[in-house]
């Protein structure tokens, strides 16, 4: 009973490790077999590309250096983006400049115009001024008052009697060449220009006071009514028109415009001697 009972923990300690062994060869061979298949899949999968491993390796490595290179444009076109600013920053500045250089070269002509414009108004007020002060200057340097022609000698005073004339004389006669220039003894208006009877062509002058002047025989006209004339300036020449009988200017003086004075006293009155 005990022997038999001896075999039986025999037989279950030797079922017991053979069931041991069995499993471990199990695992070995699981183990095994997953190494296997899975340089299988690698085989597989090298010998599906129809790449070597090297080959292999190297599109890995293509393919990391890809991923890297899609960084670097990522960088890139981030500067890019950071130049462009730049750009147009520096773009924007520029323009700036350029309309402030604009701004100040259109205010420099500006300016500039103004002080031409101003320049040439002081210069044509100065000119104005000079060419005022110059007439002036010759108006005061012109004879107040002259005698009515030159060279001359009297031939005929004031009130003289005598067969040549209808009564009395009623002024100077002062006899010259013909032709010699006869001049206004004072500034004034020419009222007559005239061929007046006896007289031949006669000139008449209102001055300031309102005293006239008369210039009678002349040979021609040189101003005409409503001209304005000063000390000096010729009205006609000598010459033998109306009743005469021989060059000479007949000159009269008239106060009130109608009336004649002797003219003697009356130029010694300003200062000049017959």
């Amino acid at each position: 009973m005990a022997r038999h009972r001896s075999k039986a923990r025999n037989k279950q300690r030797s079922s017991s490790r053979r069931t041991q062994l069995v499993g471990l060869t199990a695992a070995l061979a699981a183990t095994a077999g997953t190494i296997g298949l899975t340089a299988s899949m690698g085989e597989a999968s090298t010998a599906s590309t129809g790449l070597s491993p090297s080959q292999a390796d190297a599109l890995t490595a293509a393919r990391v250096e890809r991923r890297d290179l899609g960084s670097r444009d990522t960088s890139r076109i981030s500067l890019s983006l950071a130049e462009a600013k730049a750009y147009q920053d520096r773009a924007a500045r520029g323009a700036m400049t350029t309309r402030r250089a604009l701004a100040l070269s259109a205010a420099k002509a500006q300016a500039a115009k103004l002080a031409a414009a101003k320049a040439k108004a002081e210069a044509k007020a100065k000119a104005v001024a000079l060419a005022k002060a110059a007439a002036i200057a010759k108006a005061n340097a012109a004879p107040k008052i002259v005698l009515p022609t030159t060279g001359y000698h009297l031939t005929a005073r004031f009130n003289q009697a005598g067969g040549r004339w209808a009564h009395n004389h009623t002024g100077l006669d002062f006899a010259t060449a013909y032709g010699t220039p006869v001049r206004s003894v004072l500034a004034g208006e020419v009222i007559q220009a005239d061929f007046e009877g006896a007289y031949g062509r006669q000139v008449k002058v209102r001055h300031a006071d309102g005293t006239v002047t008369s210039y009678s025989h002349m040979a021609e006209f040189d101003v005409s009514v409503g001209d304005s004339v000063s000390a000096g300036s010729q009205v006609g020449a000598v010459g033998m028109t109306g009743n005469t009988t021989g060059p000479h200017v007949h000159f009269e003086v008239l106060p009130d415009g109608e009336n004649p004075i002797n003219p003697e006293p009356w130029l010694r009155a300003h200062g000049l001697t017959p």
